[in-house]
């Protein structure tokens, strides 16, 4: 049964860079269990910082953020964060750090204490689910654009999460692979939130669409 739980609280939150740029400026928005989002906004909006800031990987200069019915202030206040929410980043290569692409996808999995084998299970069925069967020992570094992308997919994927935050997931996919992650998606994940500018894709998996301009969020 569907239910609208708050997950994603955000009050005035405010954030600049050392420039002292204001990238976001009093940002409030909320987001609830069953919420299917997508983002849009020109480059610089304040798209991607608004998902650092809700993983904790950027600490603001003001505002609340509460997340899971909880105040977020501190460092180890988002480690269930992390483990709850699955964030996928723009840049492959920032998720991407180990030699084969089990490792890669075993990381998590082994670092919330799943044993070697459950772990080894989860790589497989995780990239079954991507078709992406027998890459396993697969070079990460060798991999092309669209394969990394996957990957990286497959390390969020790999941790079970509750909430998916996906920065530009289709970026170097052909349609083919767009439209398997798109029913993943759709067929698998009740609560997410999608930066892309494919209006082709939100249209497919969002229930509603926002747009950030100069550091606030707007509904439409």
């Amino acid at each position: 049964m569907e239910t609208h739980d708050t997950i994603i609280e955000l009050e005035d939150i405010t954030f600049a860079h050392e420039s002292r740029r204001e990238v976001l400026k009093g940002l409030t928005f909320a987001m609830s269990e069953g919420d299917r989002i997508g983002l849009t906004g020109h480059n610089g909006s304040g798209k991607t910082t608004l998902f650092h800031v809700i993983m904790g990987l950027l600490v603001p200069l003001d505002g609340r953020i509460r997340i899971f019915g909880k105040d977020r202030k501190k460092e180890p206040d988002f480690r269930q964060v992390r483990e709850r929410i699955g964030l996928l980043f723009q840049d492959s290569d920032d998720q991407l750090f180990s030699p084969t692409v089990a490792e890669d996808i075993s990381f998590g999995p082994l670092n919330l204490g799943k044993s070697r084998r459950q772990a080894a299970d989860i790589v497989r069925d995780t990239l079954d689910t991507l078709g992406m069967a027998g890459f396993e020992e697969r070079i990460t570094y060798n991999l092309s654009g669209g394969e990394k992308k996957l990957i990286a997919f497959a390390t969020v994927l790999a941790m079970r999460p509750e909430v998916l935050l996906l920065d530009e997931p289709t970026a170097g996919l052909d349609g083919d692979l767009t439209k398997r992650l798109a029913d993943i998606l759709k067929n698998q994940f009740h609560s997410y939130m999608i930066i892309s500018h494919d209006k082709q894709l939100l249209r497919e998996t969002t229930n509603s669409i926002y747009t950030m301009t100069n550091g606030t969020i707007r509904k439409g």
